[in-house]
This record gives C-alpha cells, sequence and structure tokens, in this order.
C-alpha cells in the first residue's frame, strides 16, 4: 500500500535544512498505524508524501502501486482520487453547505445526481451530522466540523486515508468520537495512518506505531 525506501525531503528542494532523512518503512495494506512525534518531528511533511503534496527529494515513495518520484505529473490526479486527507484546520468551504462540503469530492469524479445524494446521506448520517446536512460549516461546532471533515475525506472510500492531528483542536469526549470513526474505516479496510502529539491515543487505542524525531525514524513497529 505505502513503501518509504530511504527517503529524504528538504524545503525548498535542493536547499536549506532537511525535514526528513533515511525514512524506510511501508504499511500494509488494510492496516491502521500511529504517526508520533512532537511537533516539528516531521509528521506533516510525512504525511504530504503521502496524500501526493510533495515528491521525496532523495529515494523512492513507493503509494497504491506507482513510484513516485518517476511517476508524470498527469498520474497523480486517479491516484489522489484513491488517497483521503483529514486536516487539523478542516479546510472546509464557508460558502457551501455541509451537504456540499461532504459532496464535493463526488462532484469532482462526476458521480450521477442520484448516486451521490445517496452516498453524501448516507456518511452524513455515519458521522451524525445528516440533521445538519443544510447547516453552513461555520454554524457547526468545532468537533462537529473535523467529523465533517472526515466525512469529505471518506465519502468516495479511499483505499488510503491520511489524518494529520485530527483531534488537536478538540475536546477529549469529541477526539475520542473522531478516533472511532477512524478506526471504523479500518475496521471497513481502509488503510489508515493518524498522526498525532498526544501519546495517550496511542496508549488508548493500541495499533501499530512509526515514531518521528527531528525528521527521522526513531521507531516503526
Amino acid at each position: 500500500m505505502v513503501r518509504f525506501l530511504r527517503v529524504g525531503l528538504r524545503y525548498p528542494e535542493g536547499q536549506g535544512a532537511w525535514a526528513l532523512s533515511g525514512l524506510d518503512f511501508s504499511l500494509e495494506p488494510g492496516s491502521f498505524t500511529w504517526l508520533l512525534g512532537p511537533s516539528g518531528a516531521g509528521k506533516s511533511s510525512l504525511l504530504r508524501l503521502m496524500h501526493l503534496s510533495l515528491r521525496p527529494t532523495e529515494g523512492e515513495v513507493e503509494l497504491l502501486g506507482a513510484r513516485i518520484s518517476r511517476a508524470p505529473r498527469a498520474a497523480f490526479p486517479p491516484l489522489r482520487r484513491r488517497i483521503g486527507v483529514v486536516f487539523q484546520d478542516y479546510r472546509l468551504l464557508p460558502h457551501l453547505s455541509v451537504f456540499e462540503n461532504a459532496a464535493l469530492p463526488l462532484r469532482i469524479q462526476g458521480i450521477t445526481e442520484a448516486r451521490l445524494t445517496a452516498d453524501v446521506r448516507e456518511i452524513l448520517r455515519w458521522v451524525g451530522l445528516l440533521d445538519r446536512a443544510d447547516a453552513p460549516p461555520m454554524a457547526l461546532s468545532g468537533g462537529e466540523q473535523q467529523r465533517l471533515a472526515l466525512a469529505r475525506a471518506v465519502v468516495s472510500r479511499p483505499a488510503l486515508l491520511v489524518a494529520d492531528e485530527p483531534t488537536g483542536n478538540l475536546d477529549d469526549a469529541q477526539a475520542r468520537r473522531v478516533i472511532a470513526l477512524l478506526r471504523e474505516m479500518h475496521r471497513l479496510g481502509t488503510t489508515v495512518i493518524v498522526a498525532t502529539h498526544d501519546e495517550g491515543l496511542a496508549v488508548d487505542y493500541p495499533a501499530p506505531m512509526l515514531r518521528l524525531e527531528r525528521g527521522q525514524q526513531v521507531f516503526h513497529g
């Protein structure tokens, strides 16, 4: 599903300090993995490589059967449609309703209106927001906005789900609800990786861990 082979990354490419170096690991299909480390450890940079926002400066990232360093740009859109991304800052579109925010990936894919409506209603019911479908996202609480961001990420049933600090802005009850939804996606067969600096989550919900410190991999298992 995902394989990093001696991967390094620096900003901007070819200059400056290394943000990541010497990463060497793989994620099996259908796995759930915690990505741990303090702020500044390189977690977001690693996830940006996984959701194709960046290419590695050195080494190779194999993702969904493609070698990212060598893949043409034209190969990226089909790959991105198989990857769901949950951002800490939600990145919801304020001029669209809850329903339309969740529907956006399906509209981009040109899904028929009948199927789109059924799929979006199903995913909003799953995250507990069906009764807020017509509301603007700014009318939602922080926890509800994060669940909407999750709904948007998974409505197209991705093979890989990448979550960057999805509980960082939430209280404990809301955080655990979001983690329960992510674990449910894993149970349904999606490969899930969740970045967090909250070590307690990894203790409460045991799963394989990948730990970074100062851009380097210090543990995987």
